[in-house]
Parts: structure tokens; sequence; C-alpha cells
């Protein structure tokens, strides 16, 4: 039996919709009644010290997620927040014909964010969407010259594909080109250690494979550009000491937290640091040799449908199913037999967790196989 599978709140026979919305804790709304609602409820005072640890938590979890400090993470609403912040802190993309990199397949949200983030002057350009995004000789025959900074998906959900990452920071850095890794679909199920891949800037959220729900998203500024950074869109935890409550002396908190804000959502960092540890503390590389070993039993049974990548090294932690004319009489099979999945432009996506077992798998092949 998956020791793991009686943590977590499943509800239905197999969930295999991880890339959307990761399942919940079984202990978060504990945790929540007592980090959240406790403070606010059985104190005379006013609960912010004791809501602000929540923050500190969720920053240090996810330094051990990624290898990094928790000094260079800061809270965000959602990744487009993050991303709009960041962009319009960079004096270097305010020069005259700067130019930002991105790929026709990165989620819309983010091409949305840039386009208006961006000054009018700088060029968005994109890689095309039916190039190999897994090769790094496409990536590096992108990587000319006038790149100020490369937009970078980790994975690709709606293809399963992996970037390769490190080949890619290699190759910004030798042309002095800023990176920015969306890990948003990877995040904790695909090792990811900061310190050694030395990127510049990330963005990244709580709602998929790290089990956090909507609203705890992350910035990652690497300490060597926290000084320079100038957010814009700044409030009083953006300060260096939001409590002085001085209108006429702003300055940058020294941390990532520059970048924080206004008065700041507590709730939905309570139940994302709470499940970030609790991932911190199994591994990104035991979390994805769990599921690579799922992903295998189902290529090797279903190989012929499998449109997303077959190499390890080259896929995300989803499998894209793509089973021609019998699509449809496939998806409603696997909704009559209770197993969640869900379905996009190159096919049916099915993404297993830690929770999930070989029993799910063979389920949905079982499934697949009568139709």
């Amino acid at each position: 039996m998956n020791a793991f599978k009686q943590d977590f709140v499943l509800t239905t026979d197999s969930y295999l919709l991880n890339h959307s919305v990761g399942r919940p804790l079984k202990t978060a709304r504990q945790h929540f009644e007592t980090l959240f609602f406790s403070p606010w409820q059985n104190s005379n005072s006013e609960p912010w010290q004791e809501w602000l640890q929540v923050i500190e938590s969720f920053n240090t979890s996810l330094g051990r997620l990624f290898n990094a400090k928790a000094s260079e993470f800061c809270p965000q609403v959602n990744l487009s927040s993050g991303l709009t912040k960041l962009v319009m802190s960079l004096e270097r993309l305010e020069r005259p014909n700067a130019v930002v990199l991105m790929c026709e397949i990165d989620f819309p949200s983010m091409g949305f964010a840039l386009q208006k983030a961006l000054p009018d002057s700088c060029e968005l350009r994109f890689i095309a969407k039916d190039l190999d995004i897994t090769d790094a000789a496409v990536w590096q025959s992108y990587l000319t010259a006038d790149i100020d900074l490369v937009f970078v998906s980790h994975v690709y959900s709606n293809t399963g594909q992996q970037a390769p990452l490190q080949a890619i920071v290699s190759a910004a850095k030798s042309q002095g080109t800023l990176t920015l890794i969306d890990v948003a679909q990877s995040a904790g199920i695909v090792p990811l250690d900061l310190t050694q891949l030395q990127a510049d800037f990330l963005i990244g959220s709580s709602v998929k494979w790290l089990c956090g729900g909507p609203g705890a998203a992350y910035l990652w500024i690497n300490s060597k550009h926290i000084e320079t950074c100038q957010p814009k869109d700044v409030g009083w935890f953006s300060h260096e000491n939001p409590f002085e409550f001085d209108i006429h002396d702003f300055r940058y908190h020294a941390s990532a937290l520059k970048f924080w804000g206004g008065t700041p959502s507590i709730a939905p960092y309570v139940i994302a640091a709470h499940s970030i540890e609790y991932f911190a503390n199994i591994g990104s590389h035991h979390l994805r040799e769990h599921n690579q070993s799922l992903l295998n039993l189902l290529h090797d049974s279903l190989g012929d449908a499998v449109v997303s990548p077959k190499l390890e090294n080259k896929r995300s932690a989803t499998a894209i199913l793509d089973f021609g004319s019998k699509q449809q009489q496939v998806l409603t099979a696997l909704k009559r037999a209770k197993i969640s999945v869900d379905v996009r432009s190159q096919g049916i996506r099915v993404s297993p967790h830690i929770y999930n077992d070989i029993s799910d798998i063979n389920r949905l092949i079982k499934v697949v196989e009568s139709c």
C-alpha cells in the first residue's frame, strides 16, 4: 500500500490531475485553524506578529525545497503579478531596443503579463511553437547577443516537455543574458537546485505539485540582483521597516521582500508553507523517482499513444496521450471509471503524484484497453 496516500484528501478512485491542482494534506485544515484563526480569535492584541511568522516559514520551506536562501524569496499572489513586478524593476529592460525571449508554447498568462509590463521600446521575441524546446541547440540558436532576458518554463504543461535548464542558463551567461525560470509546473516534482543552477530570477506557485492551493505564489531573486532591482509596485511591506510609518522616508527592504507590496495575504501561505515543508522533507528526487516509475509503466503499456517525450531527461511529470479517433471514447470511459484526467490541444494529460501508485496506473490502462 502507498504509505503517503493516507496523508491526503482524495475524493476520486484515481486522481491524476496533479498538473492542475494538487490534493490537500489532511492536516491542512487543523494547521490553518491553529496558525491563522487562533491568533485572530484568541488574543486581545493584533495577530500580525504571529501571522508574519507564517511568511518566514513559507520562505524557509521554499529555501529547503530549492536549496536557496530564504531571504531570496518573496510571496506573490500569482505568477503574473510577480512577473510584472520583476520586469518593471529591471533597469536593463528600460534601455532602447531591449529584447526579451520566450516560447510560443509558454503559458499565455506569462505572455500577456510581459506584453503589458515591458516598455513599448522592448521587443518580445518568440521561439517558434513547432521547434523542439527539449533540444539545447534550439535555445542556443535563439540566444543571440542582443537578448537581454530569456524567460524559460522549466516544463510545459500542454506538451509534457522539460527544458534543458542548465544548458540554457550556461548559454545565456556566455552572452550576458539574464535568465528567468517559471517553475509553476515543476516545483516539487522535478528537482531544482538554485545554488547549483545560478539562474537570475524565478517565479512559481504552490497550487499544483506542492498541493498548497491557489494564492501562494513566489518570486525568487538571486542575491546578486537584490540590491539593483528597483520595484515600482511597492507598499509598506516593501519597506525596510514596515512598522516605521514615516510617509517621507521609503527605504527598500534589504531582502527579496522589497517586492512584497502592500498589506499581504496570510491565509494562503499558512496552507502552502505546511504543504511545502511536507514535500521538502520527502525530497524532490524521491518525488521525481516515484512519478517517473509510474509514467514508465504507462509508457510500457500505452507507448504508441504517448505523444510527450519518451526520454526521462526530456519529459516533465505528465504524460500526454492521443488515441486518435478513439480520444472521446477513452475520455468518456475514464470519467465513468472516476479516473481524473483532462485534455488539451496535444492530448489527454495524466500526472501521478506521491499519493498515486501502480494500482492507479493499472486501472487507467485497463479502462483504455477496454475501449
